[in-house]
C-alpha cells in the first residue's frame, strides 16, 4: 500500500437492494485488508437480514438511533458512539428507530466484496 488520502468529494452515494445508501469511502485492491463505508438508513426502515461471508464487520454508530440484531445477540438498541462487533457469517439487520437518518461506518476486514454479501431473506420468512 502506498501513501494516500481518499477524498470524500470522489464518494457518491448509492441505495442497495438492502434496503439502505452506501457511500464508500475506503475501498480499493490498493487496501485489501480493510475497507469503511459510510451507511444511512432512512426513518423507520430495516435493512434485510443478510451475512458477509469471510469479513468481520463493526458499525460505528455516527447519528440517530437504532436497534441492532446480529447472531445470537438480543435486539440492541443503539446510538451515536456505539460499535457493534459482527463477526464474518453472523446473520444481522438493523432497523431506524428514530426519527432522523441513522448514519453509522461499516468498517471491514478483510475489505468487502459484493460476491461476500449473501441476502439471508431470499430464502427465509425472517
Amino acid at each position: 500500500m502506498k501513501a494516500a488520502v481518499l477524498s470524500a468529494a470522489d464518494a457518491v452515494e448509492f441505495p442497495t437492494a438492502e434496503r439502505c445508501h452506501i457511500t464508500e469511502w475506503s475501498n480499493t485492491d490498493a487496501d485489501p485488508v480493510m475497507s469503511i463505508a459510510r451507511a444511512r438508513v432512512e426513518p423507520g426502515v430495516t435493512t434485510r437480514w443478510h451475512r458477509v461471508v469471510g469479513t468481520v464487520e463493526r458499525y460505528v454508530i455516527l447519528e440517530g438511533r437504532g436497534r441492532v440484531e446480529a447472531g445470537e445477540l438480543p435486539p440492541r438498541e443503539v446510538g451515536p458512539g456505539d460499535v457493534v462487533l459482527i463477526p464474518a457469517g453472523c446473520p444481522q439487520r438493523i432497523a431506524n428507530t428514530g426519527q432522523s437518518d441513522l448514519t453509522f461506518l461499516a468498517i471491514c476486514t478483510p475489505r468487502f466484496r459484493p460476491g461476500l454479501y449473501e441476502d439471508l431473506e431470499a430464502d427465509s420468512t425472517r
